[in-house]
């Protein structure tokens, strides 16, 4: 199968098995979303959604999470895993969007990505769940699976990203960052498919089965 065929087939199966995926991260609001996203990175989304609760209970808005103590975050964000640096940048983004954005948090990537904490992944994820803008947030299992479905030869996430923007429409970045996560998560994943078990490698690399099976004959 030709790439553009398999990138067809790629749209069109995950559009029929996660037709509206949700956002794996509780929130509220768009801050809310920030924090949860920041709390994520080298952590699971189960283990943020057990955590935030106790959090935005703590505080929900830039002016509270601003004005809380360091060592309460931190003691609630532990679980997390980078517990101070995690605190420390709440706090601080909290304070500095207080300070320069009337506390909101600004729809534009460049301020995001200034924030402390955030990365241009997260700050991808924000302006693409937040605020509706075409992204295409690159993380693990993205890249992972934009790899094994020779999508990209990007040996960063920033070279998967703009590859995978060139071959999908813009209008489904947003929708497809989320299907491939789920995907990756629940049927191609890094030790249950080696690139021949999930439905969509066996329908778009036909040829790496018959491979497998001759060098077992």
């Amino acid at each position: 199968m030709i790439k553009q065929e398999r990138v067809g087939y790629i749209l069109k199966r995950l559009g029929e098995l996660y037709p509206r995926p949700p956002i794996p991260l509780d929130h509220a609001d768009a801050f809310t979303l920030l924090v949860a996203v920041l709390l994520s990175a080298q952590c699971t989304d189960v283990r943020v959604n057990q955590v935030t609760p106790a959090l935005f209970q703590l505080g929900r808005t830039p002016a509270a999470l601003a004005a809380a103590p360091l060592e309460k975050i931190e003691a609630i964000v532990r679980p997390c895993g980078l517990g101070p640096q995690k605190a420390k940048a709440i706090k601080m983004l909290s304070g500095m969007l207080l300070a320069e954005h009337q506390g909101q948090v600004p729809a534009s990537l460049e301020a995001l990505e200034r924030l402390p904490g955030v990365g241009h992944k997260t700050a991808q994820v924000v302006m693409a769940q937040a605020f509706g803008v075409p992204s295409f947030p690159v993380d693990t299992h993205i890249h992972r699976l934009a790899q094994r479905w020779v999508l990209t030869t990007g040996k960063s996430v920033l070279q998967t990203e703009r590859d995978l923007k060139r071959l999908f429409p813009e209008e489904s970045w947003n929708r497809l960052h989320l299907q491939i996560i789920y995907y990756g998560r629940e049927h191609c994943t890094a030790r249950g498919c080696d690139g021949t078990v999930c439905e969509i490698c066996r329908t778009c690399f036909p040829e790496r089965q018959k491979s497998l099976r001759t060098r077992r004959a």
